[in-house]
């Protein structure tokens, strides 16, 4: 095949041949480039629109991918319903540590007008976001998060749903720390408390009347007995701060340690003080020895409870130890309590 090309009058015309196979060769080159350029027009357009969701566009290419769309559907629903069985076990969840959370307030004595405020004002901040009900006591049952006029769960109702517990979860936090913040007080106030035994062994005499053994008539015994060689150790039953460290008569060499709220307590006969006025003492540090001296009939310590004064029985501290506040246990302490204070026997 011969290609004649010419150009005005005066240019010279050129020729050129090209060979039957050539002219195949180019024919394919071609079409391999229409093909490449279909290609990318589809990728970057059809494409494109179905899943940009254009108008006109996206119905048109839909009528071509229609198996691509249908697909993609498909994958959307099954992890839509995925998500909202997730998020219906999350609030199941967040609803029973709801519920924890009030009682566990209850024990550490919060409360439920102060959660109840905390709510409100999480309300107050939050006015625009529908809440579902909040469970009041105990909680159980399968969740369907989807509402009664949906076959389905929809993308907005899920993310509803998970702004409610992201609400819901920080309240929560927020009373757990309340909780924690009330517990450690109350540790910090049990440490004041004496509830830790100033030696380790049997009582001997407790608190209350017995027969005196030196004029074996009827007396008051104003404190608690625990016998032991000389030398035993003899520890803080909590934490406080040194008011005496002397020889006190019939209690012979005696400690006074004051440990606030009205709670003093005493170590009688010891043998040896390890301890000074105003030191500071913490909650089983040794502080005397077990001795003889005083009115005493053989080495033992004699310890004694006294609230704003009054003798109390030792044995009802040390045995509820962590369960007892001197704040909220005074009144009792008080109508349980020997009127005027006896010198150990």
């Amino acid at each position: 095949m011969d290609i004649l090309i010419t150009h005005g009058g005066l240019a010279r015309t050129r020729s050129f041949h090209v060979s039957p196979a050539t002219l195949v060769t180019t024919v394919i080159a071609l079409l391999l480039a229409l093909m490449m350029l279909s290609g990318v027009i589809y990728h970057m357009v059809l494409l494109k629109a179905v899943h940009a969701g254009w108008p006109i566009v996206a119905d048109i290419a839909g009528l071509v991918v229609p198996g691509d769309t249908g697909q993609r559907d498909r994958f959307l629903r099954e992890n839509l319903d995925a998500m909202a069985q997730k998020v219906g076990e999350m609030q199941a969840k967040v609803v029973r540590l709801e519920a924890m959370g009030e009682r566990i307030a209850g024990l550490a004595g919060i409360k439920p007008e102060e959660i109840r405020a905390a709510e409100a004002a999480d309300a107050t901040a939050r006015p625009s976001t529908e809440r579902l009900p909040v469970a009041r006591g105990g909680a159980g049952g399968p969740y369907l998060p989807v509402e009664p006029a949906q076959d389905k769960p929809s993308l907005a109702h899920l993310n509803e749903l998970v702004d409610t517990l992201d609400t819901q979860a920080g309240r929560s936090g927020d009373v757990f720390t309340l909780i924690e913040s009330r517990l450690l007080e109350r540790r910090l106030e049990l440490m004041m408390v004496p509830s830790a035994p100033p030696v380790l062994g049997p009582v001997g005499s407790g608190f209350g009347f017995r027969i005196d053994p030196f004029t074996s008539r009827p007396a008051l015994h104003t404190g608690l007995d625990f016998p032991g060689p000389v030398g035993t150790p003899i520890r803080s039953a909590a934490a406080g701060v040194v008011l005496s460290a002397e020889p006190a008569g019939p209690y012979g060499q005696m400690i006074e340690i004051d440990h606030g709220n009205g709670l003093v307590t005493r170590y009688a006969h010891t043998s040896r003080m390890m301890v000074r006025p105003g030191e500071l003492v913490r909650r089983g540090q040794t502080v005397a020895q077990v001795g003889n001296t005083g009115r005493s009939t053989g080495a033992h310590l004699h310890f004694e409870v006294l609230l704003n004064g009054v003798p109390q029985n030792p044995a009802r501290f040390l045995a509820r130890g962590e369960s007892l506040s001197p704040k909220a246990d005074r009144n009792e302490a008080k109508a349980g309590a020997v009127t005027g204070s006896s010198r150990a026997r």
